[in-house]
């Protein structure tokens, strides 16, 4: 069973992900966000998808803490671009002698999910605003090159600036930000053509190709899961 809650860390989710009978895993999807992960007492990163992850090797129990994004590679000290679809252990990150301690430090916690919060807190720098703006103006289906003038950013400088704190350039950040707008209103119900124009698709089959390549499959099957 997966349960969330927003953390005390601006912008980001604590979670917590527990196996259930039935059939496989459901697959993470692309949501423009890097987590630091915890399970069978090891911590990993989880780098900016660009396609739906499935989890391989027996059912296990997950907790991890979603940060907003473009704002883990400072925590971590290392670009996006070098993570993007992967799951790499912390310790080939930071030095191995500060992960053991932070393993041992977050195993004898009665809640892994927590300590991994208070380790962000500890160690995150307050979010660029400047950064929050693009996001912000980038999920609300804003332009990339009306949100870079807004910016003051001219397109080379943003797209190496998305490489850097999101793994791929904004125009990906936007599309994977959409297909995330629009899975939440299909969930909710909203019939698929009036889901794709309030996401703004260009129509529903606009819509249905966003779907099969960010996610491997079609809509009903990812909503059946």
């Amino acid at each position: 069973m997966y349960e969330e809650r927003p953390s005390r860390l601006a912008g980001a989710v604590v979670w917590t992900n527990t196996p259930e009978p039935g059939p496989g895993a459901r697959p993470v999807l692309p949501d423009g966000c890097m987590d630091l992960l915890w399970s069978d007492g090891r911590l990993l990163v989880a780098g900016p998808d660009t396609h739906a992850h499935f989890p391989d090797g027996p059912p296990a129990t997950w907790a991890g803490i979603r940060f907003f994004p473009g704002t883990a590679p400072t925590l971590l000290g290392v670009p996006a671009h070098e993570l993007r679809d992967r799951r790499v252990e912390l310790a080939d990150l930071w030095p191995a002698a500060e992960v053991r301690r932070l393993t041992g430090r977050i195993a004898a916690a009665p809640h892994p999910a927590t300590a991994l919060e208070k380790l962000a807190l500890e160690r995150a720098v307050p979010p660029d605003p400047e950064l929050r703006r693009l996001v912000t103006s980038l999920a609300e289906g804003r332009p990339v090159s009306a949100t870079a003038d807004e910016l003051g950013l001219g397109a080379r400088r943003l797209h190496r600036r998305s490489l850097t704190v999101f793994g791929y350039g904004p125009k990906t950040l936007a599309r994977i930000l959409r297909l995330q707008r629009a899975l939440g209103l299909a969930r909710a119900g909203t019939p698929y053509a009036d889901t794709a124009t309030r996401a703004g698709y260009a129509d529903q089959a606009h819509f249905a190709r966003d779907v099969r390549e960010f996610t491997g499959t079609t809509l009903s099957e990812l909503l059946r899961r």
